[in-house]
């Protein structure tokens, strides 16, 4: 058992955690914005990260950021949420270039991270805090924002191949370049292994085979005028154990198309001082389940969501911007199965207003208002503001952040025949955060540390009185993240992140009151370390804890804390080859993110890199 009482101060003296060192960020307002404009808490996860690391899930990168937790059912592939600084896991946004793939036929509108590998993702965007004014529905956790590469100037292509434990094979290859007035780029990766018995007392393999696909175009016509079209498309088939009852060992299959579209045409006018964006996005989830494989479906769901956006950024001087831009979607879901068939659909529409203003050198400020109509409960206006002021010309940042969130109900709490509630109102809650920034040595070092809260009403739960879902419960979230980056010598990186996080039930008159919310640990700590050594290899290890925490509302079955460590290296060969291999969880550690499911001992992979 992992224990948990870390103290922050010895962390940050003894313990170098995670960097944020990449200069612009997209996520905060949908800008390009420098950091200096910025007062929420933003991690990036680069591209030079990502290949280092050699991760397959995406998760597994999120769980070395401040304020993240997971849970993972099982092996590869399994049903997977991500919690941002304790939220819910279906308060989580996730963006994949640009577009909202939240899963409208969801019970909650969560999304499933499990299908979600790396493959040919380049860049990850966190935004830890409510940030509804951007954003909309769903943002009261945060923001998880991935995106496929640019294309590179010329011509480039990349491909890997890698082979491991339990028969995994992961592949991917890209090319991208640019030709007169386009630049574009296709990618695509297969991922497939034997896996692991995803019920922890089970002894058969539950394997998962995986394709994600991605393209983009950009057609520049003019300088003022350009054509931006990008897609990305994952199909994944997993056995998994069955989850009525106690995870047992069964033959249970799953299979999912998920579908992701962008068409969007930019327009600058006044010399480049006003910009506009007008798109459409799609994005459609289907997913079915048998309990056999090779027979028809038994049950499935598919939700799709259709999106109309205008964005419109006018900068009339230096010092200020001023954002605006209205949104329609419509989501919609269906399900079949059980000798029953359900649908339906909703509309939003949404405007919105942002300033940031520099009203003298060091300080920026944004302030923002948005209003929803739903079709069915109507109105919710969110409000934000945020600082960032720095008197030294970036060496010390220090950053104010207020942020509302809401999260409209799901069509299926809204609808469902059998537990649907109509008059269920959104999600709502606040967020507070203030911290720093401090850049030491030259660069060489650089802190920060944040202090954060949240309030969330109105949230919705199931009421096993009524046996219909309401809106129950009253949550809170505080706590403190920390990170540190350190390059003693040129050679070297160190990086890491800790987080504590205390999220609890605030519900009066619930039986929970003041407990800790489920599988959301107080604690949890990751370090890596880098090095190049001057023949060219490179090694490196990363080092996570997480402390313990409860599987349940009534804090009854506890999941122990656990230690993992990982091991890596990558040695060129030459100027376009390089081989690499890791080995995964080095101790063996047994441990569980979600109750009754097994997780990954130790495993070994090797495999190959060329570069064009």
């Amino acid at each position: 058992m992992l224990k948990t009482g870390i103290s922050l101060v010895a962390l940050i003296v003894a313990t170098p955690v995670w960097a944020q060192d990449d200069e612009i960020v997209v996520t905060a307002t949908g800008i390009a914005q420098s950091r200096d404009e910025v007062g929420q808490a933003i991690t990036v996860i680069d591209a030079e990260t990502i290949k280092t690391r050699q991760a397959i899930d995406v998760v597994d990168l999120l769980a070395t950021t401040p304020g993240v937790r997971f849970n993972r059912n099982g092996s590869t592939g399994g049903v997977t949420g991500v919690s941002l600084r304790g939220a819910e896991t279906t308060q989580t946004l996730v963006l994949i270039d640009g577009v909202k793939v939240n899963d409208p036929s969801g019970i909650g509108d969560g999304y499933d991270f499990g299908p979600l590998l790396t493959g040919n993702i380049q860049r990850i965007e966190i935004l830890r805090g409510s940030n509804s004014v951007v954003h909309g529905s769903q943002a009261i956790g945060g923001v998880v924002n991935l995106m496929t590469g640019v294309p590179a100037e010329g011509f480039g292509a990349n491909a890997s191949v890698d082979y491991g434990y339990s028969d995994t094979l992961s592949a991917k290859a890209d090319v991208s370049g640019t030709s007169g007035i386009a630049t574009g780029g296709v990618g695509a990766a297969y991922f497939r292994t034997d896996g692991i018995s995803s019920a922890a007392g089970g002894t058969e393999r539950d394997g998962t085979e995986n394709i994600a696909t991605n393209a983009r175009l950009k057609l520049s016509f003019t300088d003022m005028l350009s054509l931006d079209l990008r897609g990305y498309y994952i199909h994944a088939d997993l056995d998994y154990d069955s989850f009525f009852g106690a995870p047992a060992d069964s033959s249970d299959v799953s299979k999912l198309d998920q579908y992701v579209g962008y068409a969007g045409l930019n327009l600058a006018l006044l010399d480049g001082k006003l910009t506009n964006r007008a798109a459409v996005t799609w994005m459609r989830n289907d997913r079915d389940y048998y309990f056999v494989r090779g027979t028809d479906p038994d049950y499935g769901y598919s939700g799709t969501n259709l999106r109309f956006e205008y964005e419109g950024v006018y900068a009339p001087v230096d010092q200020a911007k001023l954002l605006f831009g209205y949104e329609h979607e419509r989501p919609d879901y269906d399900f079949f199965g059980f000798g029953s068939t359900a649908s339906a659909k909703i509309n939003i529409d949404s405007v919105y207003a942002l300033a940031i203003v520099k009203p003298f050198a060091g300080l920026a400020v944004t302030g923002g208002v948005r209003h929803d109509d739903h079709s069915q409960f109507g109105g919710a206006t969110t409000f934000g503001a945020n600082a960032n002021y720095s008197p030294n010309g970036g060496a010390t940042n220090v950053r104010l952040s207020y942020g509302e969130g809401f999260k409209a109900p799901s069509l299926y709490q809204l609808y469902d025949s059998f537990s649907g509630n109509a008059a269920l109102r959104p999600e709502r809650s606040k967020s507070y955060d203030v911290g720093f920034d401090q850049s030491l040595d030259g660069g060489r070092a650089m802190l920060s540390v944040t202090a954060f809260r949240r309030d969330t009403r109105n949230q919705i739960n199931y009421d096993n009185a009524t046996f219909t879902y309401g809106n129950l419960d009253r949550t809170r979230a505080k706590g403190v993240e920390a990170s540190i980056a350190l390059k003693p010598v040129d050679a070297l990186t160190v990086t890491g992140s800790y987080s504590y996080v205390d999220a609890r039930d605030r519900s009066a008159g619930s039986a929970d009151f003041g407990n800790r919310l489920a599988r959301r640990a107080a604690n949890a700590v990751s370090v890596s370390a880098d090095y190049v050594w001057s023949f060219g290899l490179s090694t490196g290890a990363t080092v996570t804890m997480v402390g313990d925490s409860f599987d349940n509302a009534a804090n009854t079955r506890r999941l122990d804390g656990y230690a993992l460590a990982g091991v890596r290296a990558s040695m060129p060969l030459g100027a376009h080859l390089e081989v690499y291999g890791r080995i995964d969880n080095l101790f063996d550690e047994t441990y569980q993110t979600a109750y009754g499911y097994g997780s990954y001992g130790r495993a070994a992979y090797g495999g190959v890199r060329v570069r064009f």
